[in-house]
């Protein structure tokens, strides 16, 4: 006799079906209300007492990890994340200026909200299948915003930056060969990995003087080194936010016969605005282009793009599983999804993307963009115009590197590490022309000029105490 099938499912509610939303609104007032606790009890962009005291409120609110009976949604709910709003560094407070980390919109977490409930799995139609066409159209959309005078671009979403390199890097040596990478000295840390995981020879590194690829230097690596060349050009690089000189280099791979990657993860929304989108001119002339929406994007982690501008470019990442895109599936026309990622298992991204797209159009966006590039200009005016404080050059996204004047690498490293210890305000450092400054990368758009004067005064304050490192 066969066993029936169990009854009913007492237990913890699902996220999806009809009754998900039901479910999902009495846990989403236990979160908004844990949230607000946590950052209450923060009071202000970064939790004090440094990685001892952030360690010990953790253990005491998620030990036992794994009890041998829950505590339940409720409890579990408010004592995590309120414990990981009180530890969290705050992109929204406009004193948390580190790195290249944004407080997302409202409207794209309450857009990914619905993408966790809805679950669509970005590896076969048939688990998504709107996600999967709304992908695509979004995708083709941004493509023609980097290629805007090609007949069929493409992009590919990615977690990112690093993500994207890789993938730009894989495509050329598909296209190519063992293509010979040439960078500048500021390019970002994944091109010499995506470099070493392609099992391509290292990188040629290109000096940068002035902060970007020097010509002549690049004119004689591309001259002297045996081919297939790629060469990788930054637009916004992770230390000051400079951009390569791209159709120069352009002209360079084109007389060379050298393909052109750009890693445009910082800089890549100037394109949403009409005042700066002149700084990217020459980007649409390379064969793969990163894009990240997690930055001046303002998405959640993760939002990044690859865009290439001919959708045959990906083909070389074209796989067949069986049970995901059979041969006969996709002869009927069920759509492919396995040339859209070297992951299988993804979340479908593209909603919150698509949701802040639509919601605020190229001016919203554009409008965010300039706010925040003319934050940077303000916050290098304070620092000009006051006398203890050196400004490293005038910003040309939204990063301003600055000193207190005089003082030594140790002094500036101390005043940066005071600051996280007390939780008074997060800034970055970075290294150039031989000495170490702290970094401010603005992505807040709602900063204000008392918000900046805010930071500088932080900085002061303890440039009078005489910090000494921590």
């Amino acid at each position: 006799m066969s066993t029936p099938p169990p009854g009913p499912l007492s237990g913890p509610p699902l996220a999806g079906g009809i009754a998900g939303p039901d479910a999902l609104r009495p846990l989403l007032a236990v979160v908004l209300d844990a949230l607000h606790e946590g950052a209450v009890a923060r009071g202000g962009p970064f939790p004090a007492g440094g990685p001892d005291a952030v360690a010990a409120r953790v253990r005491e609110a998620a030990e036992p990890v794994l009890p041998d009976r829950g505590t339940g949604a409720e409890d579990a709910l408010r004592g995590l994340v309120r414990t990981l709003a009180h530890g969290a560094a705050d992109p929204a407070d406009p004193l948390c200026v580190a790195h290249l980390h944004t407080s997302p919109l409202a409207l794209a977490v309450a857009a990914d909200l619905a993408a966790s409930a809805l679950n669509p799995s970005m590896d076969s139609w048939d688990q998504a299948p709107a996600a999967s066409e709304l992908e695509a159209l979004v995708c083709r959309a941004l493509a023609a915003e980097v290629y805007p005078h090609q007949a069929g671009p493409d992009a590919l979403v990615t977690t990112g930056g690093t993500e994207s390199n890789l993938l730009g890097l894989l495509l050329a040596r598909e296209r190519r060969g063992a293509v010979q990478v040439i960078c500048g000295a500021a390019a970002h840390h994944s091109v010499h990995r995506a470099a070493w995981l392609l099992g391509l020879p290292e990188p040629v590194t290109v000096p940068t003087p002035s902060g970007v690829l020097d010509l002549a230097a690049l004119d004689k690596a591309l001259a002297d080194l045996p081919g297939p060349l790629l060469v990788a050009a930054t637009a916004g690089t992770t230390d000051t936010g400079r951009i390569d000189p791209l159709p120069e280099i352009a002209d360079l791979c084109g007389r060379h016969g050298a393909e052109l990657h750009i890693d445009a993860a910082y800089g890549g929304p100037l394109l949403f605005s009409a005042e700066h989108r002149g700084k990217l001119a020459g980007l649409e002339r390379a064969q793969s282009v990163t894009l990240d929406l997690h930055k001046l994007g303002w998405q959640p982690i993760a939002a990044g793009l690859l865009a290439v501008p001919d959708r045959a470019l990906i083909a070389p990442l074209a796989i067949t599983a069986d049970y995901l895109n059979a041969d006969d599936d996709t002869e009927a026309g069920l759509p492919d999804l396995l040339d859209r990622s070297l992951r299988t298992t993804r979340r479908p991204d593209i909603l919150k993307v698509a949701v802040t797209l639509r919601a605020l159009g190229r001016t919203g966006l554009g409008a965010l963009v300039d706010r925040t590039c003319a934050a940077a200009q303000q916050l290098a005016d304070l620092v000009e115009e006051h006398p203890r404080l050196d400004l490293y050059e005038r910003p040309v996204l939204s990063t301003v590197l600055f000193r207190p004047t005089g003082a030594t690498d140790e002094q500036t490293a101390g005043i940066r590490r005071t600051l996280l210890a007390d939780g008074r305000a997060v800034l970055g450092r970075a290294r150039a022309d031989g000495r170490l400054w702290l970094k401010a990368t603005l992505l807040n758009p709602h900063a204000t000029p008392g918000d900046l004067a805010a930071l500088i005064q932080e900085v002061l304050i303890e440039l009078v105490k005489g910090s000494t490192p921590r």
